[in-house]
């Protein structure tokens, strides 16, 4: 997410500083009188607008799957990403090790309104499996994540709520509630911890179709990139239920790499690297 600390130096102006206490006066009245879900919403919206512009990107990650007794299963995958101006993102995951799902890709497209499209190419089948609506709660790969959790986050398939001001570690933390509004989703809410000052998500809670805790998700550790995009590079998902977890680690993070619309091809899906 951008960082929030790049703001413009106040004049010193004695006609300045009056025009800035008035309207600082303004937002203040105006703050006061939004409602949990106008607030809610005005922070899902100001995170969303941090983090546009960074066009394309290409990682590595390692997936740590971890059983209730700690017995550790690794994959490592390459990813690709893609911003879609008018529309959600688009994403691509290739597994590399295992051998065992090596060559096995994942395709998402995501939408601003509407369900997801979403892809799997499985080379012991030799076939790319479409995911139904209807399906996109259950596990990805066997890891913590749905193939719901990988979609990109869109504000329009969500109502907000916010809850309060918190601390978060060292930093301060607003608290937001969110209901997906997809009938098939596996959720009945989200509470998330952003953190105010670099609008990044710390930690989320996962709560299931029958309003339990089922997940929660915290990201360890941030990097930022082209000087204003934060990116998680450590995060643990916990499944509160069943005792599992999945860890993921991200290197070689590159942004703006050049990827086009022809990189995340269906047809493409079986030779994707």
């Amino acid at each position: 997410m951008q960082n929030v600390l790049f703001h413009r130096a106040l004049s010193l102006s004695s006609s300045l500083i009056l025009a800035t206490g008035l309207i600082f006066s303004a937002n203040a009245s105006s703050e006061a009188t939004q409602t949990p879900e106008q607030k809610g919403l005005e922070i899902a919206q100001k995170q969303k607008a941090q983090d546009e512009g960074w066009g394309d990107s290409q990682s590595e990650m390692k997936m740590i799957l971890r059983s209730p007794s700690g017995k550790e299963n690794t994959r490592i995958i390459k990813l690709k990403g893609l911003e879609v101006i008018g529309d959600g993102d688009k994403s691509l995951m290739v597994f590399d090790q295992p051998r065992d799902v090596a060559g096995t890709a994942f395709l998402s497209f995501s939408h601003i309104e509407g369900p997801d499209d979403q892809w799997i190419y499985l080379p012991a089948l030799k076939r790319i499996k479409r995911i139904a609506s209807k399906k996109k709660s259950g596990s990805f790969m066997g890891s913590e994540f749905s193939y719901e959790d990988l979609s990109s986050f869109e504000i329009a398939k969500y109502d907000f709520k916010y809850l309060r001001d918190e601390a978060c570690g060292d930093a301060q933390c607003y608290v937001l509630e969110s209901y997906p509004k997809d009938k098939y989703s596996g959720y009945t809410r989200l509470i998330s911890w952003i953190n105010q000052a670099e609008l990044r998500t710390e930690k989320v809670e996962f709560y299931d179709r029958k309003k339990s805790l089922l997940k929660v998700m915290t990201i360890k550790q941030y990097e930022k990139f082209e000087g204003k995009y934060w990116r998680p590079v450590v995060s643990l998902m916990e499944n509160k239920q069943t005792g599992k977890s999945t860890e993921m680690h991200w290197t070689g993070i590159r942004l703006k790499t050049g990827l086009t619309e022809d990189d995340f091809s269906k047809n493409n899906l079986k030779r994707a690297k």
